[in-house]
């Protein structure tokens, strides 16, 4: 398999499957392309229709999309359970990893994914602190329901954690005060050797988007 990728220190889509594929040690070959660059949407439209990244190749088979390469991922290997086995569970954790997937954008907009930032105090407008209520609410319900199964939202790591993935490298670089629970569920995957890797990646890319930079403090 091969996963088409965006720059590690900017594309939170792309962070999603990346993260997902490497906790489950699914081989794949990484392809990363830089992201607002006047040549990005030629370039991805090599492996994809839709010009955006993620795109996860496998022989004759493209998919695009975070969540459609998770699915895929999940069906391609029952065996590796990318989803809580239980289908109640597995019901809510695909409502909030869809959730993740379609909402918080004023989180986006005004925290934007940089894992070179330590801006404490940026975008903390009242739509983003909505956001990072909601967000801190769905953490601390799935953390008490399954607390006594692991530490992730669901006991294992799922897909579900892997959509959040991005918004802990946000609150961790804008330093947002979290409540213990929601602080607990960060720091556990912030501390994933998987996730170090790729801000460690992304950190250390030359290339750079002014309009996510500017956002920060000189």
């Amino acid at each position: 398999m091969k996963l088409v990728i965006g720059n590690k220190n900017y594309s939170s889509w792309s962070l999603r499957p990346w993260i997902l594929m490497r906790q489950f040690d699914l081989p794949f070959e990484e392809i990363r392309v830089r992201i607002n660059h006047p040549e990005t949407k030629s370039e991805i439209l090599r492996y994809s229709p839709s010009g955006r990244v993620p795109v996860l190749l496998d022989g004759g088979v493209t998919v695009w999309d975070s969540l459609a390469i998770a699915e895929y991922l999940a069906e391609k290997f029952p065996e590796r359970g990318l989803w809580p086995r239980e289908a109640p569970i597995r019901a809510h954790a695909r409502s909030v990893a869809c959730e993740m997937h379609s909402g918080f954008s004023a989180l986006r907009q005004s925290m934007p994914m940089n894992c070179r930032a330590d801006a404490p105090g940026v975008g903390r407008n009242a739509d983003c602190l909505a956001d990072i209520a909601r967000i801190q609410a769905i953490w601390r319900d799935c953390r008490t329901r399954h607390a006594g199964k692991g530490p992730f939202l669901y006991g294992a790591f799922s897909v579900a954690d892997a959509m959040f993935a991005p918004v802990v490298i946000r609150f961790t670089g804008y330093r947002v005060d979290l409540e213990p629970l929601a602080q607990a569920y960060c720091e556990t995957l912030w501390s994933l050797p998987t996730l170090q890797e790729w801000v460690a990646s992304g950190r250390e890319e030359s290339y750079r988007i002014e309009a996510y930079e500017s956002l920060l403090p000189l």
